[in-house]
């Protein structure tokens, strides 16, 4: 699936003072990233923060951001939950005009078996119109699709097309490479992992970063799939002290703070997730002043 090659953005949901959407703000994240070349965009995942969206706030928002993406690049949308029936639902009943792809997470909190997993996501498969790709986050989930099952979806469900990575377990990751059909994508979910899992055969990220550093993370992605990976290696350890500090308070607290200094959007979040503290605040700026100097 070469939409889904390279650098992927998992685009933030930029909040005005009063909690409201700020869709010009929204704008502007879509159209620095795509200027900074990245390959696809993301929304409505982890980092936009779609908990805590409704449901027509969730279709205000794919329809903007098909508008404002205007087929420059591939859209997925994330669709995921542990109600398999309601997931199935909210795709049957979304405008998918404009959209390539649904990114849909492992269920959480009820902790189905592999069965249950596979049962879930091929129900998801069956029901959806375009192309899905599994999403595997036991850290936030508590439940960690296997290679095992992640390969028997690969292989039984034709619109089963990838899996973002973010179990951090290099091993699990290469046992699903391996394993894997021709054209199913493996895409690390971690930028700290982004050159080891290409390293192994992997696709590109899906990455938080890129919404402040669309090039950088872009020519880090490019470099390492053509095997360059002495450059990218340089510009991975340029942002290693940026990368930690992403996530020290949380996912996207850190790079809406980012995004806010350089004057992007505010950082206002939704509870229960608030901004970072002001010391992490004036961490985040020293570090990205030391990024720009190099």
């Amino acid at each position: 699936m070469k939409k889904f090659k390279g650098t992927g953005v998992a685009i933030i949901t930029p909040f005005k003072n009063d909690s409201s959407i700020d869709f010009a703000a929204c704008g502007r994240v879509i159209n620095h990233v795509i200027n900074g070349g990245v390959n696809y965009i993301v929304a409505l995942g982890t980092t936009g923060e779609s908990v805590t969206l409704t449901k027509d706030e969730k279709k205000a928002v794919i329809s903007y951001v098909v508008e404002v993406i205007d087929g420059r690049v591939p859209l997925v949308v994330g669709f995921g939950g542990n109600n398999t029936q309601e997931v199935i639902n909210c795709i049957r009943h979304a405008n998918l005009t404009g959209v390539d792809g649904i990114l849909s997470v492992a269920p959480y909190y009820n902790k189905p078996s592999q069965k249950g997993l596979y049962q879930h996501f091929k129900a998801i498969a069956t029901s959806s119109p375009i192309p899905v790709i599994l999403y595997n986050i036991p850290g936030r989930t508590c439940t960690n699709i296997l290679p095992e099952t992640c390969l028997q979806l690969a292989h039984d469900c034709d619109n089963i097309v990838g899996v973002k990575e973010s179990s951090g377990d290099i091993t699990q990751i290469m046992k699903i490479i391996k394993g894997k059909p021709e054209n199913f994508v493996v895409i690390s979910g971690d930028d700290i992992m982004t050159i080891p899992v290409i390293a192994a055969g992997g696709s590109g990220v899906i990455s938080v970063l890129a919404n402040a550093f669309p090039a950088q993370c872009s020519e880090l992605v490019n470099q390492s799939l053509k095997s360059n990976f002495k450059s990218a290696r340089e510009i991975q350890f340029r942002f290693l002290d940026i990368i930690e500090l992403l996530f020290i308070e949380g996912n996207p607290s850190g790079v809406k703070a980012m995004l806010n200094i350089m004057n992007i959007c505010q950082s206002n979040l939704r509870l229960p997730l608030v901004p970072v503290s002001r010391t992490i605040f004036t961490r985040i700026q020293k570090a990205m002043e030391e990024v720009n100097k190099l």
